[in-house]
């Protein structure tokens, strides 16, 4: 299949059936045989969610009529021509050109002309027209007007920076496994197979890729030397601070990253539990683990529900990396912006709410709860915490240190691109004994 039919595909879907770029991707790219092809559906994918909401209003602005609810897909033909004439460095003729290609391609010929008129429309006007559309800062920021009226009533100082970070492309960071080699040596035979990185500042082991790269490319890979995973997400571990000897809880496990690197850290653990409410998604931890040559039990089941699957014994360490709205990591999964509602931010308050009393009552007296999410939003975050803090009185907060982030009233923020990392946040809750 060719690419720009490819990423047409996928967009329209994710468009018309809420479906996530990371299930609908592999598939399709599985049709399109060159690697320079697939990297190429990858940057249309990703960029046309990216700044969706843009894209759309210049659309909207030389089309003269609306599309029909059917037209998804020529929905998707418009909006893939629109971004390459905006943010690629494709020759306009080959952006026109093979974009009013693309109606026939999915069994609407007649939309040729429509097109035609759309795209050279705005290359007639481009600099009048996204002027005109960038006067509502939600089109110029390319984010949802509820998501950023959240943002500018909770970061009044900050939404710009957290849009910006938003809108970049992310970089492909690093882990290394500490059991089996070290970085300094690591990073020698990375260059020496033509690639290179940098060390990522405020991490144990993190390191940056200058250029993204196949992940079995890399040394080591395929022998759990290295992993993926952001610098954000690494520091989970670091604040867990697991003991030889503790009973841990990864609560809400999957896909595993944080799991492996609990493991790496100390290997003498009497027992980590990893749960997941996904079965199919445990088996993505399972996989993980095996490439890195670790053990856990692993252990479908509700976090927030522990009678269906906990064993009476409490544990010394647990992780509730709580389900969120995930607008930290909008530049690794742009259809956030399209997948995420505003009524979805109220059901998962009270999710993590529910998640957080239930793991409390599994935490030894003495023990230590460490609450993140990869959300910027203050309702999921820094008042969450207080709230709990506020209704238990065995909980105190363990305050956190570092050159990462920022210091909230209770936790340590990370806001997207901050350090090079992905927007999060933790905060470190100790039980009384």
């Amino acid at each position: 299949m060719k690419p720009r039919l490819a990423a047409v595909r996928v967009v329209s879907q994710v468009l018309a059936q809420g479906r996530s770029l990371s299930v609908l991707l592999p598939d399709i790219l599985e049709s399109v045989p060159q690697p320079k092809d697939r990297a190429f559906v990858q940057q249309l994918c990703f960029g046309v969610l990216r700044f969706l909401p843009r894209l759309e209003a210049c659309m909207v602005h030389h089309l003269n009529r609306p599309l029909k609810a059917k037209d998804q897909d020529l929905h998707a033909v418009l909006l893939l021509g629109l971004y390459q004439l905006i943010y690629l460095r494709v020759p306009d003729h080959a952006a026109v050109s093979e974009t009013v290609a693309l109606p026939r391609a999915i069994g609407k010929p007649w939309a040729r002309s429509l097109v035609n008129a759309v795209l050279r429309g705005f290359l007639r006007s481009k600099e009048a027209t996204l002027a005109q559309v960038d006067s509502d800062d939600a089109v110029a920021s390319a984010h949802p007007r509820w998501l950023l009226d959240m943002l500018c009533s909770d970061w009044p100082e900050q939404w710009q920076v957290i849009v910006r970070g938003n809108n970049q492309q992310p970089p492909m960071t690093l882990r290394l496994n500490r059991r089996l080699v070290e970085r300094e040596a690591w990073l020698q035979r990375l260059r020496s197979a033509g690639m290179d990185a940098v060390e990522l500042p405020g991490t144990e082991t993190g390191l940056v890729l200058t250029q993204p790269v196949d992940v079995t490319s890399l040394p080591g890979f395929l022998v759990g030397e290295v992993s993926v995973q952001d610098g954000a997400a690494q520091l989970a571990a670091v604040l867990l601070d697991a003991q030889p000897g503790d009973r841990v809880l990864d609560a809400c496990a999957a896909p595993g990253g944080k799991t492996a690197h609990i493991l790496e850290r100390q290997p003498d653990l009497a027992e980590l539990v990893a749960i997941d409410i996904d079965e199919e998604r445990l088996q993505r931890v399972k996989q993980n683990l095996s490439r890195l040559g670790l053990n856990a039990r692993l252990q479908p089941g509700n976090a927030a529900e522990p009678s269906q699957w906990w064993n009476g014994k409490q544990f010394d360490r647990i992780l509730l990396d709580a389900p969120c709205s995930a607008t930290g990591v909008i530049r690794r999964h742009p259809d956030i912006k399209v997948l995420r509602r505003a009524d979805d931010i109220p059901m998962l308050v009270a999710k993590q709410q529910q998640l957080l009393e239930s793991l409390w009552s599994l935490l030894k007296p003495g023990g230590i709860l460490l609450y993140a999410t990869c959300a910027v939003l203050k309702q999921e975050n820094v008042q969450q915490v207080t709230d709990f803090i506020g209704k238990h009185r065995d909980a105190r907060e363990i305050p956190l240190a570092g050159s990462w982030g920022r210091e909230m009233s209770v936790g340590r923020q990370i806001l997207p691109g901050e350090n090079q990392m992905d927007g999060f946040y933790y905060a470190c809750l100790q039980k009384g004994c």
